[in-house]
């Protein structure tokens, strides 16, 4: 039993340093700013309790519902446009030939840049005068949009970036896709099967776990999309930029309203919550699982 009892101890001592951190990094903080939503919390020096005062304010603030459509519509149309641009890619990158290694590398590297220096990197991309997408549109004798400087281009400038970046997502696909067993096209390709059918029919529902996992992790990003929109546009023009991070950035680090900041992270946590929780209630109609009997 002493033995026992001393391994307990080791133990707990070499996961201490994680649980230290854990607590004063992630547990206090998360409950603190539970805890400082319900104070009217203004730095220096305000500290007033006010109930659910900040909560009822933000549902009368514009800016709220601004910040939160411009999330959503970044969310509806960047993730099952990544979902599919990742699938095509990793699809391709399955293949079967020499040096697709190095490819799959190409193609994953975005996904490991930093944020602020992609950030800058697709600024110099979307200049309308002088980048480099607009002189390709030009090649077309298509005439390019001021992007970032246009209301109703610079979301749709940063959905295009987003897809840049589909690497991560890439990898993940690729992986599902290798874990799909041979036998199952090479019976498919004796009934006569094509390609199309066989993805249809073997690859896609093999692939729903995968997709599963993807889309839940996209949600949670796009919900939490900042860099993108703080280093490149500053929430403009007009703020049709402005996520919803951004506006709780600006609220706690700018306005320095430690309470209100406190208390949309909080309503931006319940969202993204009810989100997840739906597609977790809503995975039991389209995702198959290949150990399952239905």
């Amino acid at each position: 039993m002493k033995e026992i009892q001393r391994e307990e101890i080791y133990g707990y001592l070499f996961v201490s340093p994680w649980l230290i951190g854990y607590i004063l990094f992630i547990a206090f903080p998360v409950v603190y700013s539970l805890v400082i939503s319900l104070y009217k919390y203004t730095l220096p020096f305000t500290i007033k309790f006010t109930g659910f005062s900040n909560y009822k304010e933000i549902f009368y603030d514009p800016l709220f519902r601004t910040a939160l459509y411009n999330t959503a519509y970044y969310t509806i149309l960047a993730v099952p446009l990544g979902i599919i641009a990742s699938i095509i890619i990793a699809l391709i990158l399955n293949m079967k030939l020499k040096g697709i290694s190095y490819f799959r590398t190409i193609y994953y590297m975005p996904a490991v840049i930093s944020g602020v220096a992609v950030s800058l990197l697709w600024l110099v991309l979307l200049d309308p005068s002088s980048g480099l997408i607009n002189y390709l549109l030009s090649l077309l004798h298509i005439r390019g949009p001021v992007w970032l400087q246009d209301p109703k281009w610079a979301k749709p400038a940063l959905i295009i970036m987003s897809l840049w970046q589909s690497g991560g997502n890439m990898i993940i696909y690729l992986a599902g896709l290798q874990q799909i067993p041979e036998q199952l096209y090479e019976a498919a390709t004796i009934d006569g099967a094509n390609s199309w059918y066989k993805f249809w029919r073997i690859t896609l529902p093999l692939l729903t776990p995968t997709i599963f996992l993807s889309l839940v992790l996209s949600i949670i990003g796009s919900f939490q999309i900042f860099t993108q929109a703080y280093i490149m546009t500053g929430g403009g023009p007009l703020n049709s930029t402005l996520f919803y991070v951004l506006y709780l950035y600006q609220k706690g680090f700018q306005s320095f309203e430690m309470g209100y900041a406190s208390a949309l992270a909080w309503i931006l946590f319940v969202v993204v919550l009810v989100l997840t929780i739906i597609v977790f209630k809503t995975s039991w109609r389209w995702v198959y699982y290949e150990a399952e009997v239905k």
